[in-house]
């Protein structure tokens, strides 16, 4: 059928014997989450060890390079050849699928630009923007092979995602134009992240967490809510924080 053709094709193998006691390469490791589904694996010697993709994991196909240094050389980088040693360390090191291309003086600004690009889709969806603030380094990564997830964008507290975009998905048009998944993407909606660029985002887990978050900043506390013994029990921390940058999808995604 076509669902285990999918099945098939989106199938991890870990390259080591059945017969192995060690339980190690068989667990999910905590980069895992949202990339490899927790559930669908053989039953047996092969447990752990044959993982499948989740649902809307997504290998990426790779882009050049040259455009994102075009950009960046445009934004204010300085290449190598324009600055001295003397006055690097103030400066932000930024590099282009690991190879050092220039530095920065305000790297603030330029991940904000980027990230705006990326969701105008002036530079590829697909390019993944870290910024490492305590070894002062921004690192692009344009290659193929990386496993990326796709999160809803959250800016000023709120989720990008309006009732008149579900309601356009639903009707798979929009001002009269066809609308799709794609079209979230090239929006600024939802956006794409690999596991580096998770390590440096806030993700919120649930739109609930994220309009609480909301309220406890307008008004400094959460109304109470009724005690359910199967709910999930949440962190205080995640009450306060208001630097959240991404919002989870659907856990079974």
């Amino acid at each position: 059928t076509f669902a285990s053709t999918l099945s098939h094709l989106r199938r991890c193998n870990t390259p080591i014997g059945r017969d192995g006691k060690i339980a190690k390469p068989r667990q999910l490791h905590n980069t895992h989450w949202g990339m490899v589904c927790p559930a669908e694996t053989p039953e047996g010697q092969a447990c752990g060890l044959v993982k499948n993709l989740a649902l809307m994991s997504y290998i990426s196909v790779g882009n050049p390079s040259a455009p994102v240094v075009e950009v960046l050389a445009d934004w204010a980088m300085e290449s190598l050849e324009q600055f001295s040693a003397n006055n690097i360390a103030d400066a932000t090191k930024i590099f282009v699928n690991g190879v050092w291309v220039g530095i920065h003086r305000d790297p603030g600004n330029l991940i904000e630009t980027m990230r705006r690009f990326r969701r105008r889709v002036d530079i590829s969806p697909e390019v993944s923007i870290v910024r490492d603030i305590r070894d002062k380094e921004i690192r692009f990564y344009t290659d193929a092979g990386r496993v990326c997830r796709p999160l809803y964008v959250v800016e000023n507290q709120r989720i990008m995602l309006r009732k008149e975009h579900v309601q356009a998905l639903q009707m798979r048009e929009y001002d009269g134009e066809p609308f799709g998944w794609q079209d979230l993407v090239v929006n600024g909606i939802v956006e794409y992240l690999d596991a580096e660029e998770e390590e440096v985002s806030m993700i919120c887990m649930t739109p609930e967490d994220l309009a609480e978050s909301r309220m406890y900043s307008k008004l400094g506390y959460i109304p109470e809510r009724e005690v359910d013994v199967a709910s999930r029990v949440k962190s205080s921390a995640a009450l306060i924080t208001h630097t959240w940058t991404h919002c989870e999808i659907h856990p079974s995604m």
